[in-house]
């Protein structure tokens, strides 16, 4: 699943995440205010174990009614420091924030999808928004990272599937097609005892009137 959301989670279970500590979501608030702002704006940090870099191929988790999603990641910057990059804007998980569709689905972000490079990513940060007041409470959720050069397991077939025999090849038909010239003479003859037989008959039709070798005046009609 790329990038889309389904009712289960995404297939290739086989594989194995990379160790990761996904803070719990917290609420921005407003400059001076002691209640978070709703609607509003939620964000979770990620980062590798030890500070560790790691090569990132595929984003996985369950929505819990966030409308949209941004990601920016930190990475090696151009004199060795560390700066942050965003690689997804305003990715809609809710086609429409005020209902339930695609609130609870899960989602796959791959690679491709990103608007920057991957490679040595050492924290990411998700931020999530949610512009609808109905919902008071929004995250993500069973949130996994995997690296590249891991695909999903490919599943087991039966024994006796890979036992068959392929399909017989069927006999050449060229063995048994006759001569195309006997064929040919065959066709004219019969082309020829059917005009034979036609004219045949057409004398026949005519021959019934006939009386004696001359033409009976009361068997012809007149128009």
């Amino acid at each position: 699943m790329s990038g889309a959301a389904g009712p289960g989670p995404p297939a290739g279970q086989g594989r194995s995440p990379l160790p990761c500590a996904p803070r719990p979501a917290a609420a921005l608030q407003l400059a001076g205010g002691a209640e978070p702002a709703r609607p509003g704006v939620a964000v979770i940090d990620l980062r590798f174990p030890r500070g560790a870099a790691a090569d990132v191929q595929e984003i996985v988790f369950r929505n819990f009614y966030t409308a949209f999603l941004s990601v920016r990641v930190q990475r090696p910057g151009p004199s060795g420091s560390r700066r942050w990059v965003t690689c997804l804007r305003d990715y809609c998980l809710m086609p429409c924030p005020h209902t339930e569709e695609g609130s609870q689905d899960y989602f796959s972000l791959r690679r491709h999808q990103m608007l920057c490079d991957m490679d040595q990513v050492t924290a990411v940060r998700f931020i999530l928004r949610q512009p609808s007041p109905v919902w008071l409470h929004f995250t993500i959720e069973e949130l996994q990272i995997f690296p590249p050069g891991q695909k999903s397991p490919q599943k087991d077939f039966p024994s006796w599937l890979s036992q068959l025999t392929p399909p017989e090849q069927p006999a050449s038909l060229h063995r048994e097609l006759p001569d195309p010239e006997k064929v040919s003479t065959e066709v004219q003859q019969m082309w020829v005892l059917t005009e034979v037989i036609r004219a045949r008959q057409a004398a026949a039709r005519i021959g019934r009137f006939d009386v004696d070798g001359c033409y009976d005046v009361n068997l012809l009609s007149y128009t």
